[in-house]
């Protein structure tokens, strides 16, 4: 059993950064692959980025690719999301997930969710 609580979420202005946090409880974080997904109001969940379990394969939805930056630090049992370059179509609610199958895109492949943090990119 993984827990996952995200942090870092907040209202930033158009060209801005914003750095997410995931916290994950137990001993085998390290043996997860990580992601992060996004679902804005009336749309479905979408992939944005993952990471495998060492953190030496990462992988980018088109959409992020060159702004955001995902890592893990298994030391800390945490898994990051650094965001440049903020767009407005950037807004959403920002979930970390936890698999067992890295680089999967797909939401019903991780097994594990957090409850989500709201990033808010105003124009």
């Amino acid at each position: 059993q993984v827990q996952l609580a995200e942090s870092g979420g907040g209202l930033v202005q158009a060209g801005g950064s914003l750095r997410l946090s995931c916290a994950a409880s137990g001993r085998t974080f390290s043996s997860y692959a990580m992601g992060w997904f996004r679902q804005a109001p009336g749309k479905e969940r979408e992939f944005v980025a993952a990471i495998s379990w060492g953190g030496g394969s990462t992988y980018y939805a088109n959409s992020v690719k060159g702004r955001f930056t995902i890592s893990r630090d298994n030391a800390k049992n945490t898994v990051y999301l650094q965001m440049n370059s903020l767009k407005p179509e950037d807004t959403a609610v920002f979930y970390c997930a936890a698999g067992r199958v890295a680089g999967v895109t797909g939401p019903t492949r991780y097994d594990y969710w957090g409850q989500g943090t709201q990033v808010t990119v105003s124009s």
